[in-house]
């Protein structure tokens, strides 16, 4: 996927000399730096649960009502 940012002068000229230090593309960098944020940066535990009871045969909305007649 290509995309379309804006960065800020003195960040593009740093990741312009990293990029002659190591001798790879710009956009080489770029998408490390991504990958590395990701990976320090997970979705919360929350998406991973969407979805749970996806097998159970339970209604959300009838199991709503029910737990909410409890109160």
């Amino acid at each position: 996927m290509r995309a379309l940012i804006d960065i800020p002068d003195e960040d593009l000229k740093a990741l312009d000399e990293l990029r002659e230090q190591r001798g790879v593309p710009r956009a080489r960098l770029v998408r490390d730096a991504i990958g590395d944020y990701l990976r320090r940066n997970p979705p919360a535990e929350t998406a991973r649960a969407f979805g749970l009871w996806g097998g159970e045969p339970v209604d959300g909305v009838d199991y709503q009502r029910r737990v909410r007649a409890e109160w």
